[in-house]
């Protein structure tokens, strides 16, 4: 049995970034699929520049003592809805140093192609996160992609090594989780700021005594090899994949690891692999600035907002006023449980990766300035995946065990984030601060970095769409436009809209152009842009 995560809408995207979880984005996971199996503290802060370096290809012929976990025979048994069929394969804990015994379990799934038109192979997807289920995700792929797209494709997945039911990392106990996201991330003095260290330590050092074996193992280098273990045994000589948010950098790096394997790649909602995570982190909270102010503006023409309807800037203020005043006194909800100041920020971000979450973030803040805090608290349990039962998912365990390997920390002492302070305050005036704090948890983490930020170029690779939102919050349409020029075989397609991601989310100028390269190959014409 498998804890499942709360079922949500598959449009609504979240990010599940600088909210006390290094920076990083997510489009959240659909409907649910059942059945299927399974350094030290004081690292110096990343340098705030792009990477010159590139991820160079791995050797085009195979090892032999890989061979055995590409010649593995899949057993796969129906699952879930009907249609649907999962499977266990084998991975090595360790690409370098393969050891049977060390063996990790890795979830996959998928649904067969019924036509009809010609089949295309398969289609692997994967959602986001770090920590994303891509099974859960599947079902949604499955029964939600344009048909032209399902009837001619193997939709396939594999929940990532460490996600879901791959292995999944474990850090903190339910209780000490809700602990953790109620912190004070906007201390205001000696003794916040040693709290608010405490439980950034806390939850490393609870990750390294519960998941020892895996966290130096959860890198994205390992789970695009894993993905490419995946292919072969689906029987695919290249790799066709839907990739969104983080999904995008987990395809890219699949890319420049094996060019000559690239088949048709679509990176939605791109991440940009060059940046250092502290750059990562202060764009981010640029990007939620911007969403906010697209709500603002939105908000304030309705006679029923929250925050005033006079203009988006005075909309602004009254949100700061109401950080305060939850700084000062948190709100009851109706449970045991109060909205803080933390728990509050969370719930607005939450709402803002998806436009059709405004009304929604609008009845949250009227019934919380009304005195209940109730909405703003379901929305942040909905970011976290916490249930209704309060047990919590994965995901942010294994969002921040991936993130503190692929990338040298952001900020790695109270210290480090005072002098950050100003840039993320400039970049973000309402989000900035606690964006700032949210950053350190890597600075804290038991097992180094052992990627770093790097150029993908992909060379020889078949031709890859990038797709970008012109006003996404969570991955902002620079990395797009960044990701694109460094692949060789990069073509950028542009959607001048909200919201995190774009394909499926009800552009038929972008899912047009999408189904097109899916289906035949053809990518779009120079610097597309679809409104």
């Amino acid at each position: 049995m498998y804890r499942k995560s709360p079922l949500l809408s598959p449009l609504r995207s979240l990010f599940r970034g600088p909210l006390r979880i290094p920076a990083v984005a997510l489009v959240v996971t659909g409907l649910l699929l059942s059945g299927c199996d399974s350094g030290a503290p004081g690292h110096s802060a990343a340098a705030s520049t792009t990477a010159t370096r590139s991820l160079g290809p791995l050797p085009a012929d195979l090892s032999a003592d890989l061979a055995p976990y590409y010649q593995q025979k899949l057993s796969w048994h129906t699952c879930g809805v009907p249609g649907f069929e999962c499977a266990t394969m084998k991975a090595p804990l360790d690409y370098a140093h393969p050891v049977a015994a060390d063996d990790l379990k890795l979830a996959v799934a998928r649904k067969k192609a019924a036509g009809p038109g010609a089949r295309l192979g398969s289609l692997l997807v994967n959602p986001g996160g770090p920590g994303g289920s891509a099974i859960d995700y599947l079902q949604y792929a499955a029964l939600g992609y344009p048909a032209p797209v399902t009837s001619r494709y193997d939709m396939a997945a594999i929940d990532p090594r460490g996600v879901a039911r791959s292995e999944p990392v474990a850090c903190l106990t339910d209780a000490q989780m809700d602990a953790f996201t109620a912190v004070d991330t906007t201390p205001d003095d000696a003794a916040e700021t040693a709290k608010l260290v405490a439980t950034d330590t806390g939850f490393a050092a609870g990750c390294a005594k519960r998941s020892a074996k895996l966290l130096a193992h959860v890198s994205t280098v390992e789970s695009a090899r894993d993905m490419d273990v995946l292919r072969a045994l689906l029987g695919d000589d290249k790799l066709s994949y839907v990739g969104k948010s983080y999904g995008t950098f987990l395809g890219a790096t699949y890319a420049g690891l094996f060019p000559q394997r690239v088949g048709r790649l679509v990176l939605d909602g791109a991440m940009d692999p060059a940046v250092s995570a502290l750059d990562s982190s202060r764009t981010q909270a640029g990007g939620f600035e911007t969403a906010f102010t697209a709500f603002a503006g939105d908000c304030v023409q309705h006679t029923d907002c929250p925050l005033g309807t006079t203009s988006a800037e005075d909309a602004g203020r009254r949100l700061d006023d109401f950080f305060r005043a939850l700084d000062a006194k948190p709100l009851p909800t109706g449970q045991a449980r109060t909205l803080t100041e933390a728990l509050g920020t969370t719930g607005v971000i939450s709402a803002l990766y998806d436009e059709g979450s405004w009304p929604t973030l609008r009845a949250a803040l009227t019934k919380a300035r009304q005195g209940d805090g109730a909405g703003l608290l379901k929305l942040s349990d909905e970011y976290y995946e916490r249930d209704a039962n309060g047990r919590y998912s994965n995901l942010m365990y294994a969002n921040a065990a991936v993130n503190c390997l692929d990338l040298p920390p952001a900020l790695s002492s109270p210290a480090d984030v005072e002098r950050a302070l100003p840039s993320f305050r400039s970049t973000s005036p309402h989000f900035g601060t606690g964006l700032a704090w949210a950053s350190l948890i890597c600075g804290y983490w038991t097992v180094p970095a052992t990627g770093k930020p790097q150029r993908i170029e992909a060379a020889g690779a078949a031709p890859i769409l990038v797709v970008g939102t012109i006003r996404d919050p969570a991955t902002p349409y620079a990395w797009a436009q960044s990701l694109a020029s460094q692949l060789t075989s990069g073509h950028l397609l542009t959607y001048n809209g909200d919201g995190h991601t774009a394909y499926g989310r009800g552009s038929d100028c972008v899912d047009t152009a999408v189904n097109l390269y899916l289906l035949e190959g053809t990518t779009p014409p120079e610097n597309q842009k679809c409104d």
